[in-house]
């Protein structure tokens, strides 16, 4: 799940959301803002059962994926759109 949030000035809050045991094990969001680094942006539990990572975004238009463990690959379908290189949010004026 994706949630969007405006922030003062043109940045946006970005949280990142998936159940707390689906999959299994640490997952981390990667994607052009990270330079796909897995590990930097690694989702927390939460106690109403997810787990969250939360960026501050300018506009413009993101590549993202979720990292599992054992080099698992994931979509979010709550995403802009999806293609062959993962899921796209479109933030601000980029939109």
């Amino acid at each position: 799940m994706i949630k969007r949030s405006r922030l003062f000035g043109n940045k946006t809050r970005v949280t990142f959301s998936l159940p707390k045991d689906n999959p299994v094990g640490p997952v981390s969001v990667v994607g052009c803002f990270n330079g796909w680094e897995p590990g930097r942006h690694e989702l927390q539990p939460r106690r109403d059962g997810t787990r969250t990572v939360t960026l501050n975004l300018d506009p413009g238009e993101y590549t993202f994926r979720y990292l599992a463990t054992g080099g698992v690959w994931l979509d979010d379908e709550q995403a802009d759109r999806i293609d062959g290189h993962g899921g796209r949010i479109v933030l601000g004026h980029a939109q």
